[in-house]
């Protein structure tokens, strides 16, 4: 079972949009790193089933099973956004982060062998890049509480008018 998010916004991937093109990928590497490499994102593409692809990001999960799972206390959680941060002086790669999370946000640069997360590119003016340069809208950042309302939403339009 997936550990529940909290009010915290994050990346959440629209899957009947998504068309695998793996833009936020390469959006997100650039922006972190300077370089066109799907490898070095911070967001994934996964293929679900057969014909579902969605993108996995952190999903800044109130109380982080990585930040308590983190045996040198390397990862961080800001108490206001719920961004996690890791200090690279402290990080030695060992991983239980990534086992900690059950979105398999996290992931160990290759080049660094310290465990990389979405920081939702707070330091861009604009916000999250994979978010700007998805070429379908299938992602967006929202909260738990907004993305159970859009659900309910859907259901109801879908009641009146029937699937679409």
């Amino acid at each position: 079972m997936a550990t529940s998010t909290s009010r915290y916004q994050y990346i959440a991937c629209d899957a009947d949009k998504c068309i695998g093109c793996q833009l936020c990928e390469l959006a997100c590497s650039y922006t972190k790193t300077g370089e066109f490499n799907v490898f070095r994102s911070r967001i994934r593409t996964v293929r679900a089933q057969e014909v579902l692809i969605t993108a996995v990001a952190c999903r800044t999960c109130e109380d982080a099973p990585c930040v308590t799972a983190c045996p040198r206390a390397a990862m961080s959680q800001d108490p206001k956004t719920g961004i996690i941060r890791i200090d690279a002086t402290l990080c030695d790669g060992c991983g239980w982060c990534i086992e900690a999370c059950d979105f398999g946000a996290i992931s160990i640069n290759p080049e660094t062998k310290l465990a990389e997360i979405c920081d939702l590119c707070e330091d861009e003016p604009d916000g999250p890049q994979c978010v700007k340069w998805c070429p379908k809208d299938a992602l967006t950042l929202t909260t738990p509480d907004q993305r159970s309302q859009q659900a309910r939403r859907k259901l109801a339009i879908e009641e009146v008018l029937g699937p679409a």
